[in-house]
């Protein structure tokens, strides 16, 4: 995880008759932050994604299944190199076998009791006679074997594939930590832009109760010399307290929108963030970003995975048909034996012994299991294909849609933004003629009202048209996100 550095901001000590001190701190990551305000750290779009794709969760566990793949391509691999091991075994007979022949004059040669001792030679221990029973008894107390083995495949068309099988699995991982961050790109975006609106909105409903508490002002100085009535300075204060609530609420999206943010930056929620643009900044800009526009989904992470998806299945397919080549594997071993009669720590005897080979194997048949095998995975690829067609239809028609959506919300936005220059001026007009009473409170407050209302229906669709934009560029999968990512 990034290392975020600390930087305590100390703020708002003053002197005077009455003490008063007062301390922000705020932790700043000093690489992500372009400036400091007494709103928090300032914080452009660019620097928002880069930590978020630094630090989210999500982002972290699409790299390690990456990492996983890669480390399961590596085992295959392993087993195409010889595999070595040692063994070892003790065995110690309990009772040991009798052994009947069948020849003249053999049987009830001897009438002991069959049994060795520890000191009888070796052909005595090996074949004692039994009790008249025509049997003899062989075999040693203690068995000893100890040794290396080898094996190696030297002609393996079935792993071969498996090989390039995990290439694919490699690239299906790698274009879902693609996908994740494509994802998460979009969720900051849609997140920044919901702050940038919530602002806004926040200063169009303090913009409104500053002119509600002007003409409330001038009612009252106006009531002071008798030029106004008691009804009207309280219509005009009864306005003041109805936007306040609204001023409370604007508050509360405001800090929603930013602990949204924050959750998804990986930032803890005390620190205090502030955009660097506002939403009007982003009109400059619109027309330049539509014309920048395509139509192009061959970067679509759906289209992408589906397409490695489809290489797996006839790679999969390649597998189940090299299952019908003969393999050939090398072995080879390296052991010491040792038996003998008594104790098993006295009279070890090692014999090495060594042995190398090959091993043929030539599938025939298997009640036909190979084959409907085959034809399952035929029959994916196939239904793949079709699936394919109707996902680049559907795909299609979101883009068309998209588009025609982004063209509505420019439109809107030139419209909105006239509205606001028209509303802005008329209520100009107004309030200096409210001044030198030419003009009545219902025409001022008229006059407010549809310029607060012009201004929110402007952020509305700046913050729509910059949304769209968004969901646009998920679903072509457009955004350069290997400029955030670690180099492997």
């Amino acid at each position: 995880m990034k290392t975020i550095h600390l930087l305590i901001i100390v703020a708002g000590m003053s002197v005077g008759t009455a003490f008063q001190a007062g301390a922000q701190l705020a932790v700043v990551d000093t690489v992500a932050v372009d400036s400091v305000s007494p709103g928090g750290a300032v914080m452009s779009l660019d620097r928002c994604i880069e930590i978020a794709l630094s630090d989210n969760p999500t982002v972290r566990v699409a790299d390690m299944e990456v990492t996983r793949m890669e480390l399961s391509r590596k085992e295959t691999i392993g087993q195409l190199l010889p595999s070595i091991s040692f063994n070892g075994t003790y065995s110690r007979t309990l009772a040991k076998q009798t052994m009947y022949m069948n020849m003249d004059g053999f049987g009830g040669a001897s009438s002991g009791d069959g049994e060795a001792s520890d000191g009888d030679d070796a052909s005595s221990a090996i074949a004692s006679r039994g009790k008249g029973d025509g049997g003899i008894k062989v075999g040693l107390d203690n068995s000893y074997s100890m040794g290396f083995q080898a094996s190696m495949p030297v002609i393996a068309p079935q792993l071969w594939k498996t090989l390039k099988l995990s290439d694919s699995q490699i690239l299906e991982s790698l274009e879902t930590a693609r996908s994740s961050r494509q994802s998460l790109v979009n969720q900051v975006k849609n997140a920044y832009y919901a702050l940038l609106f919530a602002q806004d909105s926040y200063n169009v409903v303090m913009q409104s109760l500053d002119m509600a508490r002007f003409t409330a002002s001038l009612y009252e100085k106006q009531f002071q010399v008798g030029a106004a009535s008691r009804y009207d300075v309280l219509r005009t204060q009864v306005a003041v307290k109805n936007i306040e609530p609204q001023l409370t609420q604007a508050e509360i999206t405001v800090k929603q929108a930013r602990l949204q943010l924050l959750l998804l930056m990986g930032i803890p929620e005390y620190i205090a963030i502030q955009p660097d643009v506002t939403l009007a900044d982003f009109e400059k800009s619109m027309y330049d970003m539509t014309m920048a526009l395509s139509r192009d989904i061959k970067d679509n992470s759906d289209l992408r995975k589906l397409d490695i998806q489809s290489r797996i299945l006839k790679e999969t397919l390649d597998v189940q048909k090299m299952a019908w080549y003969p393999t050939l594997s090398l072995s080879a071993n390296y052991n010491w034996t040792s038996m003998s009669n008594g104790s098993p720590f006295r009279n070890f005897r090692w014999s090495p012994y060594s042995m190398i080979g090959l091993t043929l194997s030539v599938p025939l048949f298997e009640g036909g299991q190979r084959y409907n095998r085959v034809r399952q995975a035929e029959v994916q690829v196939k239904e793949m294909k079709f699936q394919r067609e109707n996902l680049v239809n559907s795909i299609n028609m979101q883009v068309d849609l998209a588009f025609e959506n982004i063209q509505l919300n420019v439109r809107q936005i030139n419209s909105c933004s006239e509205s606001v220059n028209q509303a802005a001026t008329a209520h100009d007009i107004v309030k200096q003629s409210f001044e030198i009473g030419a003009a009545s409170y219902l025409d001022l407050r008229d006059a407010e009202l549809s310029l607060t209302q012009s201004r929110n229906s402007y952020n509305q669709a700046i913050y729509n048209y910059l949304v769209a934009n968004s969901n646009l560029e998920l679903l072509l999968g457009s955004y350069d996100v290997s400029r955030f990512m670690p180099a492997r």
